[in-house]
């Protein structure tokens, strides 16, 4: 197919003489309207969104509901929505740090809490739910120097989540495959440390028997 090209006055540096192979129209008019987006400079070149026909009003509608919605849940007017989103996201930013600092206290008073009881256990399970990687890993230096063998889950009281094992190189290298299949779990590991995902955290107590069983035969 042969093109009969651009218009003359449309013919220069920089402008780009692909001819559009789309659809096209007898009359401008029957676009209703052409709403010109946003530009994007790739490669070189620059590539120019737009909207036309029935798909501006489609996306004049969303937009609006949109506006609404978001209106209603920010409690205050469009133009300001983004500083009312920006303080949200700063607030929740500032509460995950609290969080995560509170979550390392807890799991060093835990420590504390095993290393001093009158009867020390040779094997520490712990579960919580909202922990995360971060909990069980300040769990386990507390503890694995003091020759302790401890299994940390976090996640879902029944579901899915993830676990640590960690203690004396020559149990956890035997025993972390172990666990891993008690909760259904796919993980790896060296140097006294196995960890990995859990798809069955409803298993802790199949895993907890299992070590304590072990151990006890050492």
């Amino acid at each position: 197919v042969r093109s009969r090209g651009l218009p003359d006055d449309h013919v220069g540096p920089g402008i780009d003489s692909n001819m559009c192979c789309g659809t096209h129209v007898s009359n401008l008019g029957h676009l209703q309207a052409i709403k010109l987006l946003h530009m994007e400079s790739k490669r070189g070149h620059v590539l120019l969104y737009y909207l036309s026909g029935q798909r501006v009003l489609d996306y004049l509608h969303n937009a609006v509901d949109t506006e609404r919605k978001m209106t209603k849940l920010l409690s205050c007017g469009p133009e300001n929505h983004p500083n009312a989103v920006e303080k949200l996201l700063a607030t929740q930013r500032t509460l995950a740090k609290a969080n995560r600092v509170q979550l390392r206290e807890i799991a060093q008073l835990l420590a504390h809490k095993f290393l001093h009881s009158e009867v020390r256990e040779s094997v520490v399970c712990v579960h919580r739910e909202d922990a995360d990687i971060d909990f069980m890993n300040v769990l386990a230096n507390e503890l694995v120097p003091h020759g302790i063998l401890c299994l940390v889950t976090v996640g879902s009281d029944k579901g899915a989540g993830q676990f640590l094992l960690a203690g004396p190189d020559d149990l956890v290298s035997v025993l972390g495959p172990k666990v891993s299949e008690c909760l259904a779990g796919k993980g790896g590991g060296r140097k006294g440390r196995y960890q990995g995902k859990a798809t069955k955290l409803s298993e802790r107590q199949k895993a907890e028997d299992l070590l304590r069983v072990e151990v006890s035969t050492l």
